[in-house]
């Protein structure tokens, strides 16, 4: 009897932490997809009212990548066009759709020219046709790992790495290349609109002369006369003490003629994950900072600068709250937080800056596959959700954890999250097959992942004081196939999400509208 009162107390807790959600939802009709092993790109408006989603294919017996698949539909949710773009010779970097035209970008490596190259596959979205255009090449030997961005640790020493980074709005993108050829070291910066035209390139290897700078972030003026890259900056020469990190975050102003850069290092404070805000002439960065060097997080760093100089003109340190503790660990002592990356940040009309990270980080296992032969298998996990509001002043107003835990080893686009934000609240997006989350003292939320191989769709909210609710907006019995979550398109001019739900043979669109 004890047992059975405990379980009701627990259900009426329950109930009354759930709240329905301002939210409808239309599933479009189920397709055949003869394809079952692919990966989702991108989804984007396809301009004429429509949609354009892209996925990589795979196929054999041992599976390899064959293509891209091209998929039209209409503002009714009907597929009404497929395209297969028979190209597999080199790795997708990213997918975008501008003034009408679908834009795939590539990297390879010429073997024949001893060089990396940068390509572009363009095509108009109501008729399928690619054209091809080289728009960058390097000269260097192959490397291993030459293209990526790794937010825990960068390998300088394979003589050339580049990476590429688009703005928030994909107005424009950054190429940085940087090659080392014995004691010559050659690090570029080559910025392009979103159509591809070189806007202006700039030579920094005066500035990367005593450091490697690996950049994460990335925002541009209007006119992309201006870049703020915001990453991590390695000491060559330096000698370290033990309680010293070898990087120091920085955030570095480039133009086609100049660039300076700006170091956050004030003592005993270590920054983390740093993102750059430029919003109305004025520029911030916000991040999470360490009290050691040990990215064990703290709590919220915020600074003002100033946009032309970057000297900082503000700077403060808001330490987690014991609600945040708690909402993360219960009452376990001595935890950890640590591994967090940006997902979203949102400046709201007051000035006030809403950001959203996860909890993300990979792990290596060798796997003895049946031929006797040991191969290593990556595994991906995306972790707890941490939401955070500060006022316009950089001081914390709330900053909540929501506890779940996720690990694939195949499309991650299933896995993680998407949030948006409409009237001061935030809403989370999950796909879980967990039944229901648990909930702790009415205040700790907790989604585990479940073994079922069906999905239900979740929401959970937070208002504008950080308070915190959830609904269960698809049960699985109705949205038979899991959604990807983690890759919307998002209509902020319509409050609408689509995504992308597929399994087997089975594929659908289903549209997320806010009311």
């Amino acid at each position: 009897m004890k047992n059975l009162l405990l379980s009701f107390l627990g259900c009426v807790a329950l109930m009354g932490y759930a709240q329905k959600m301002p939210i409808a939802y239309d599933f479009g009709e189920k397709f055949n997809d003869r394809h079952r092993y692919s990966n989702l790109l991108t989804i984007a408006d396809d301009g004429d009212g429509g949609y354009i989603l892209v996925r990589s294919y795979f196929q054999g017996l041992i599976l390899k990548p064959k293509g891209y698949l091209l998929e039209r539909y209409d503002k009714d949710l009907n597929l009404i066009e497929e395209y297969n773009y028979k190209f597999r010779d080199m790795q997708f970097v990213n997918g975008y759709i501008k003034n009408g035209i679908l834009n795939l970008v590539f990297f390879n490596y010429d073997y024949n020219k001893e060089q990396y190259e940068y390509w572009v596959h363009q095509s108009a979205t109501t008729n399928f046709n690619f054209r091809t255009e080289k728009i960058l090449s390097i000269s260097s030997k192959v490397v291993k790992g030459a293209y990526g961005k790794n937010y825990y640790n960068r390998n300088f020493s394979n003589g050339f790495t580049t990476t590429m980074l688009f703005d928030r709005d994909e107005n424009g993108f950054l190429i940085s290349t940087h090659h080392t050829k014995g004691k010559e070291s050659k690090h570029t910066l080559h910025l392009f609109d979103a159509n591809f035209n070189k806007r202006w390139e700039h030579d920094f290897s005066g500035e990367a002369e005593e450091k490697n700078y690996a950049f994460e972030q990335l925002t541009l003026s209007n006119d992309l006369s201006t870049a703020y890259l915001v990453g991590k900056a390695y000491f060559k020469k330096r000698r370290f003490k033990a309680e010293e990190r070898k990087f120091e975050y920085e955030i570095v102003k480039v133009s086609s003629t100049s660039s300076n850069a700006q170091s956050f290092n004030q003592p005993g404070k270590y920054p983390e994950a740093l993102y750059p805000i430029l919003n109305n002439g004025e520029l911030k960065c916000v991040g999470f900072y360490a009290d050691r060097k040990d990215n064990r997080y703290n709590g919220l760093a915020y600074y003002e600068l100033n946009a032309n100089t970057l000297a900082i003109q503000k700077e403060k340190y808001n330490p987690f709250s014991q609600e945040f503790m708690y909402d993360k660990f219960g009452r376990e002592e001595d935890k950890e937080i640590k591994n967090l990356i940006f997902k979203s940040v949102d400046v709201t009309a007051n000035d006030e800056i809403l950001f959203n990270a996860e909890e993300f980080f990979i792990t290596h296992s060798m796997h003895r596959t049946g031929a006797g032969q040991r191969m290593q298998v990556d595994r991906y996990h995306y972790n707890d959700i941490v939401s955070a509001k500060l006022d316009a002043e950089g001081d914390m107003l709330w900053a909540r954890n929501i506890n779940k835990s996720e690990v694939t080893q195949g499309d991650e686009a299933y896995a993680s999250y998407s949030a948006y934000s409409k009237g001061g609240k935030t809403y989370f997006f999950i796909c879980t097959s967990s039944e229901n989350p648990q909930l702790i003292n009415e205040e700790r939320l907790i989604f585990r992942q479940g073994l079922s191989r069906n999905r239900n769709v979740f929401v959970i909210s937070l208002d504008e004081k950080g308070k915190m609710a959830y609904d269960k907006i698809i049960d699985n019995q109705e949205a038979r196939l899991p959604l990807m979550v983690s890759k919307p398109f998002i209509d902020r001019s319509e409050d609408q999400l689509l995504f992308y739900a597929k399994r087997g043979s089975k594929k659908q669109l289903v549209e997320v509208a806010f009311e």
